[in-house]
């Protein structure tokens, strides 16, 4: 992905999660996905799918049931 790539991902990301501190950044020697931070905490990963002519984004986060344990 492109640098005005990553920043409309951002942009996207923040206006939808009412979050400024989400930050998009590109990824050492892959140019397919970008990682999502808040903060300095990755919380997840945008992939691109670029086939038949037709962009789009998944975003995954993982959860892990140790960040679970202090929600009740």
């Amino acid at each position: 992905m492109n640098h005005p790539e990553i920043i409309k991902l951002q942009k996207f990301l923040q206006r939808t999660f009412n979050n400024r501190n989400i930050d998009v950044r590109p990824r050492a020697k892959l140019n397919d996905s970008v990682e999502v931070f808040i903060g300095e905490e990755s919380i997840g990963l945008i992939h691109l799918d670029d086939e038949d002519g037709d962009k789009s984004y998944m975003f995954s986060m993982s959860i892990l049931d140790i960040d679970l344990e202090d929600i009740d």
